[in-house]
């Protein structure tokens, strides 16, 4: 067997690895792709996806990810309504946050679609978010990624690997990709660093169209490409976006020329974005607290906001910050009597009481709320938290082990799961989790060493150790593939 078909082979049997340990818990689905020696530079969907969940591991544990259930399940939605008016979509889509002032967004294998927090600091509207993600919608749908690898099927397969890790690591963090991409033979051209220039117009006009399609306003890309090359036009050190996205005034011409090929239409801004805005500049990004403060009462007493309501949603979290609690919570009050099915008061709300310790009080307010919305994960990653709170942990057990089911990829649940289990006393399955939480991390040592600890606390069940041996073998190969990749 020649050198290159034995990389190929352990190449392809690491990708199968990093595949095994996807699924959490009791639901896992431990069937296994068979890819065999297939060429590494055939880049399957099956392998789009393997790539794609090993590469969202890596995030995990190198990245600030922002696990707020608030501003995930809106930035989901609004990721899924523009999915359904894209054609083309072989795979499912994951929309996730990280906490970030930089403007950037990116899409890589498997339907991953990553922005910085500093994209909603940025944006105006949600139309101009919405162009964004369009846009990097059909970067996977056209498999624009897929299509610049294969393209180098010339080259060696250690070429080919080399330039794959560093092809995701520059589109998630251009300066550190680029020393990575530096390492390797892949440095010829600028087309096997980024995206070509034919992607990026394939993907302007086709995000165009998906924006339009799903009701948004088709200046959505020209305005915040023109706001972002005027603020920048000068600047020494551009935005991250910027570097992988490249900003010639060609393009901000071309984006306003499409927008002018459709009917105009008056598109409202949606409230919700600028709710998820004000939690950012709170919560999540690098404003001072008594900066917040002062922003949000600004713009009531100028009365420069898009809407009151979110101005006044704003201040009552800058007051939670300040701990200026009653004031915070006659706010949120007064929002809540307006729109009481509104997720955003709803989560602050469970804060506030929670803080003065109504946790009776915050599980009725909860448990109606869940009656109307079942599968919110707000609601009941709150009611679980409360739950919890309250020492009643049983309660929350079966709502994570469903938050999880629905979302896989999600942490946060594996966290309040652990406490759950903690509270209850069973430490065979506080370790579990903790390994299954882990694994999502890609630290497979670690997890392995709490499966350890969880086996030796469940001698007296028998099917709970037969479950934890599987998970060790897998965890151990999976740790093997990781190794073998470096």
């Amino acid at each position: 067997m020649s050198k290159i078909t034995s990389t190929k082979s352990l190449l392809a049997g690491a990708i199968s690895l990093f595949f095994c340990a996807t699924a959490p818990m009791a639901f896992a689905n431990n069937d296994l792709p068979d890819l065999g020696t297939a060429a590494v530079n055939t880049f399957s969907l099956e392998k789009e996806t393997i790539y794609g969940d090993a590469y969202m591991r890596v995030i995990r544990s190198s990245a600030p990810m922002l696990n707020d259930p608030v501003l995930s399940q809106y930035l989901t939605e609004l990721g899924n309504k523009l999915v359904a008016h894209a054609t083309g979509v072989k795979t499912p889509f994951y929309f996730f946050l990280l906490r970030n002032d930089e403007i950037n967004a990116f899409a890589f294998f498997g339907g991953h679609v990553g922005v910085h927090s500093g994209l909603f600091l940025n944006a105006d509207n949600e139309s101009q978010i919405a162009s964004v993600l369009g846009h990097e919608i059909t970067h996977v749908t056209q498999r624009h990624l897929a299509r610049s690898l294969e393209a180098q099927d010339k080259s060696s397969t250690a070429t080919i690997v080399g330039m794959l890790g560093a092809i995701l690591l520059t589109i998630a963090s251009p300066q550190a990709g680029m020393a990575a991409l530096a390492t390797t033979q892949a440095l010829s051209t600028q087309a096997k660093i980024n995206f070509t220039r034919a992607h990026e117009k394939e993907a302007d006009r086709i995000g165009m169209q998906i924006l339009v399609d799903a009701g948004f306003d088709p200046n959505g890309a020209a305005d915040f490409f023109a706001k972002l090359a005027t603020r920048y036009r000068f600047t020494s050190k551009p935005p991250q976006m910027l570097l992988t996205h490249p900003l010639p005034e060609s393009r901000i011409t071309e984006a306003r020329y499409r927008a002018a090929q459709y009917p105009h239409k008056y598109v409202p801004d949606n409230i919700d974005f600028q709710l998820a805005k004000a939690r950012i500049q709170v919560r999540f990004s690098s404003y001072s607290e008594e900066a917040a403060l002062a922003l949000f009462d600004k713009q009531l007493r100028k009365r420069t906001y898009t809407f009151k309501n979110a101005a006044l949603y704003g201040k009552a979290l800058a007051l939670f910050r300040v701990k200026r609690f009653d004031e915070s919570e006659e706010i949120i009050d007064n929002l809540l009597k307006e729109d009481r099915n509104n997720l955003f008061y709803i989560d602050t709300k469970t804060d506030l009481l929670v803080q003065r310790e109504a946790t009776d009080e915050a599980i009725k307010f909860l448990e109606e709320q869940h009656e109307l919305k079942p599968f919110s994960q707000v609601i009941n990653t709150n009611l679980a938290h409360v739950y919890i709170e309250a020492d009643k942990a049983t309660k929350a057990i079966p709502l994570l082990e469903e938050l999880i089911f629905l979302d896989k990829q999600n942490q946060l649940p594996f966290f309040l799961l652990s406490d759950a289990y903690k509270k209850t006393g069973d430490k065979a399955m506080e370790h579990f989790v903790n390994a299954e939480s882990m694994a999502l991390g890609a630290d497979y040592k670690g997890a392995i060493d709490q499966l350890n600890f969880a086996y030796r606390l469940s001698q007296e069940k028998p099917l709970q150790l037969a479950r934890i041996e599987a998970r060790i073998r897998q965890f151990k190969q999976a740790k093997s593939a990781i190794e073998a990749l470096q």
